[in-house]
Parts: structure tokens; C-alpha cells; sequence
């Protein structure tokens, strides 16, 4: 369970929550040489089998909560007659049952408006110190990161900043060229070439083809600043997330709109898009279709017996023009006193339908008791996440709506 807040006789502690059946499990699955497991701030099971406390990999100790004692017969375990309060007695949990749904609605809508305000802000502010491209294209960049790999996206953003991509892209060889280059700068400067990564070994004579030409000209770049393949999250991604695929997808973008610029290029779309249908021509204008090598393979050597029919789908499109460019384009248009433009973008996010469902949307209609037809909108999804973020995952129930009239 991850950003779990349980109370302690020493306040609130925030983490995450790691359930086994016995106790013994965290030292057989070694958690105690993981790092990963040092956000753990309780660790539940159903028996506690061994005296052995629960050690972080950082030296810290976690309680051990043990669910034996809650239940009827020891030997039909899963009867439980009496739930741990610190952990299931939600306040939110029957919000559905003590306020009207129009309430509700009303609530995750303003909690959805406040996270685009949040957004926009954070936008604002750095159009205050960064070249307005730069600043969408370091938004897209991190959009394309997941969660996983954001950071490491930022920094790649960083070291290749817009304007040489849109350099590469001015000059006069053929796109397929130019498409070469900026892959070849993009992924050399990220560490991801496969001369750069230790355990690749070449699969076949096609993938040496393409994979030379990226080489040879990352040699002839004469560049030595490189980040490093451990600084990629790139085990447990889904094979079409992949990093590598996604800066690929990068270089189709910054190629497509090479005439005027990708800001011009998409804060023009905004502008001739209609606020009820608009958002299918936004997505249009960032789906990028799987070409060439990029159509059959996940990574350099990993290919697929499926054909992969985009580089950048529908669903993260969506997720783009929702989280990044609306929010922009509502900062730019206040900067630059474009209220016209900051409306329009605020009135499609108010009505752009639902995007795909996420884990931290089904737990908080699981934790709210609520049905999914409710959350048809991406305000009310982006709502539910950031009542997630500001509120359930930092303990704070009593400032809360659903908390208040939960109980």
C-alpha cells in the first residue's frame, strides 16, 4: 500500500505499507537489503512467527502489526471480527451515504480545478526564467517520463534544451536525416545508445543498420556529457512505455512542427479548437505513428512479433494536453494578458472527457464508496488525485469534505 498516514503515539507517519502472511517473509524476500523498502512505515501480517523485527535497509526499525488476534477462529483466518482501527476506519469511507451526490460532484470538480491552478502556477513561474518553448517542452518531456522516469527526463530536457532540437530541425537535409540526428543527440546525451549500455548485445544485422547510423553521428556530435543507463528506470515498464521509445517520439514531434515551433505550433491549436469536440483534434496533433525500426521493437535489439502502431497513443496524448499543455497555455495567456486564451483553455479542460483509469482512481472510489459513472470528466479524475495528494495521502481527514460528514 503506497502514501499510506497511520497515527503513532508520536503523530502522523507517512509511507507505505507492506502486508505478508508471516513476519518472516520480509527477511526470506530480503526487503531488509533493499532500499526501496525504507519508505515502509508498517509492516502488517496475518502471524507473527518469529521475534526477529522488521529492519530497514537504512537501519531504521517498523512496527508489526498482526491480524491473528482480530479474527474468530485461527483456523479460518479470514474471518475477521473486529477491523484494526488505525488502519480501516476510514472517516470518507460511506461519504456517499451523508452528503448528496451533487455535493460530491461539486467538491471533486473544485478539487479538480485547484490542481489545474496549481499546475498553471507552477508554469507561470517558470515562464519567469525560461525561454517560453523551452518551458512547454520541458512540461511534455516530464509527461513523458510516467512516473518512473520523470526526473530523468527533466535532466535529459535540460542538457538538450529545445533549441537545438529545433536547430537540427531548420536545416536543410532531408526529415530523415534530421529525425537521425536528433535521435542520435537525444539518446547519446541520455546514456541509452547502445555503446553506452554494458549488457546490450547486438541481435541481428537490421537492427545493426539502423543502430550505426545513430552511433556515427553521436560520434560525430562530439559531445562527452552524457547521462548514465543507471539513471533510467528501465526494468518493470511496460515494453510501449519504454524511455527509449518515448524520446524517439520526441524527435517526430519537434520535426512535425518545424515551420513555427512546437509552442506556436499547439498554442495555436488551442485557440481553433472547439471547447465540446476540441480535444480529438488536440490529440491528433500529438499521436505520433510507429515508422521503420520503431515499428517492431520496444528498445534497441528488444523486437516485438506484434506490430506497435504508435510511438505516442491516444491515451498519453490525452494525458499530455490535460496535465501539460492546458495548464501552460492558461499560464501563458495570464503572463501576456491573453485572457481570451486562458478562458479557452480552461473551458476545454472543464469539459475534456475521461481520461484512461489509474490505480490511484480506483482506490479512491474504493475508499469513498463511489461509483465510476460518477468521475466522467478528467476534472473529476484529476479532482479525485489531487484529494489523493493534498489531503489522504498527508493525514490530513479533518480538512477534508468526505472527512468531515464521513463519520
Amino acid at each position: 500500500m503506497r502514501d499510506a498516514v497511520i497515527a503513532t503515539s508520536q503523530g502522523l507517519a507517512k509511507g507505505d505499507i507492506e502486508v505478508h502472511v508471516k513476519s518472516s517473509c520480509w527477511q526470506t524476500h530480503r526487503h531488509h537489503q533493499d532500499s526501496t523498502y525504507n519508505r515502509v512505515i508498517l509492516h502488517v501480517v496475518m502471524w507473527r512467527d518469529t521475534e526477529v523485527t522488521t529492519n530497514l535497509q537504512n537501519g531504521g526499525k517498523i512496527p508489526i502489526l498482526a491480524l491473528h488476534k482480530y479474527v474468530v477462529n485461527p483456523a479460518s483466518p479470514w474471518t475477521i471480527i473486529q477491523e484494526p482501527p488505525a488502519l480501516f476506519n476510514l472517516p470518507c469511507h460511506q461519504s456517499k451515504e451523508h452528503l448528496p451526490t451533487r455535493v460530491i460532484a461539486r467538491f471533486l470538480d473544485c478539487a479538480g480545478e485547484e490542481r489545474f491552478s496549481a499546475k498553471a502556477a507552477q508554469f507561470q513561474a517558470d515562464l519567469t526564467q525560461e525561454e517560453t518553448g523551452q518551458s512547454l517542452y520541458k512540461g511534455i518531456m516530464i509527461a513523458l517520463g510516467y512516473s518512473k522516469n520523470k526526473l530523468p527526463f527533466l535532466e535529459l530536457a535540460r542538457r538538450v534544451p529545445l533549441q537545438i532540437l529545433e536547430s537540427l530541425t531548420k536545416s536543410k537535409t532531408a526529415d530523415e536525416e534530421c529525425l537521425a540526428q536528433q535521435q542520435a543527440w537525444l539518446l547519446g546525451i541520455a546514456g541509452l545508445l547502445p555503446s553506452q549500455r554494458p549488457n546490450w548485445h547486438q541481435k541481428n544485422k537490421i537492427d545493426g543498420e539502423c543502430i550505426e547510423k545513430l552511433e556515427q553521428l553521436w560520434i560525430s556530435a562530439h559531445q562527452t556529457e552524457a547521462m548514465s543507463e543507471n539513471d533510467w528506470h528501465l526494468f518493470k515498464v511496460r515494453p510501449n512505455n519504454s524511455p527509449v521509445r518515448r524520446i524517439v517520439a520526441m524527435s517526430y514531434l519537434t520535426l512535425r512542427y518545424k515551420e513555427r515551433g512546437i509552442f506556436a505550433e499547439l498554442v495555436s491549436k488551442i485557440r481553433e479548437a472547439t471547447v465540446s469536440e476540441g480535444h480529438r483534434g488536440l490529440e491528433e496533433s500529438l499521436l505520433i505513428p510507429a515508422k521503420g525500426y520503431w515499428a517492431s521493437h520496444f528498445d534497441f535489439g528488444s523486437a516485438s512479433r506484434l506490430r506497435l502502431p504508435t510511438l505516442l497513443g491516444r491515451s498519453r496524448a490525452a494525458e499530455i494536453i490535460v496535465n501539460v499543455l492546458l495548464p501552460f497555455t492558461f499560464a501563458w495567456g495570464k503572463l501576456y494578458a491573453q485572457q481570451e486564451l486562458s478562458q479557452k483553455a480552461f473551458d476545454l479542460y472543464g469539459h475534456y472527457p475521461k481520461l484512461a483509469v489509474n490505480t490511484v482512481e480506483k482506490h479512491m472510489l474504493k475508499q469513498l464508496g463511489l461509483s465510476g459513472s460518477l468521475i466522467y470528466s478528467a476534472r473529476r479524475q484529476q479532482g479525485l488525485l489531487h484529494i489523493y495528494k493534498k489531503l489522504c495521502s498527508q493525514g490530513k481527514c479533518p480538512s477534508c469534505l468526505l472527512g468531515e460528514h464521513g463519520t
